[in-house]
């Protein structure tokens, strides 16, 4: 039986350098008008200018990707940021170590905020655990709840989820995440398989 866990999320402001290379990466369409925009405004000598551009455009994309998980790790400890963490060399943890999971939401959906001029995007995170059948040996639902608010749809979002497997046996293992996007409604899952080593 699993027993104990925790959830916790934290977000990071867009770094430019992904905007660019993003923005880099479109050959037509709204992307490369930001970017070439981009590309002006920064010869004029306006960087802050070229960098909201690209924030802008990237943000405005964003809504057209298809809710989905773009990375799902163990890490060693809390990571300290947005891809700002230590991964766990192998899925193998000691008896009584807790499973930390670095989970990196794409495509969230955005509406508009109790806060004047803000937005907010709101997701809810199930876990089971499943034994290498796919048997469902424990779960908890809306065991992780996070709502971020801000001026304009970030996209380097990250939620960090810490499971106790404290009383499971040694054995094989897979942990599956279900992502909950509560304004849309829609729902995406990942798999990290993980072993539990004898003493």
């Amino acid at each position: 039986m699993m027993r104990g866990f925790r959830g916790a999320a934290a977000s990071a402001i867009l770094a430019a350098s992904a905007i660019f290379a993003q923005a880099g990466m479109a050959s037509a369409g709204p992307l490369a008008e930001a970017a070439a925009k981009a590309e002006g405004l920064a010869a004029s000598g306006d960087a802050i200018g070229a960098h909201d551009v690209l924030r802008q455009a990237i943000s405005d994309f964003s809504e057209s990707l298809p809710f989905s998980l773009g990375k799902a790790v163990f890490v060693k400890s809390d990571p300290a940021g947005y891809a700002m963490y230590e991964p766990k060399e192998e899925p193998v943890f000691k008896a009584g170590e807790s499973l930390i999971s670095y989970v990196e939401p794409i495509g969230l959906s955005w509406k508009q905020s109790a806060v004047q001029g803000k937005i907010e995007t709101h997701f809810t995170v199930d876990f089971d655990i499943l034994n290498p059948a796919g048997d469902v040996l424990a779960g908890q639902k809306a065991f992780g709840d996070f709502t971020f608010t801000g001026f304009f749809r970030n996209q380097e979002i990250y939620s960090t989820l810490t499971i106790d497997v404290s009383d499971a046996p040694a054995g094989d293992y897979i942990l599956r995440f279900h992502f909950n996007d509560v304004n849309s409604g829609k729902r995406t899952s990942i798999d990290q398989p993980f072993k539990i080593a004898e003493n």
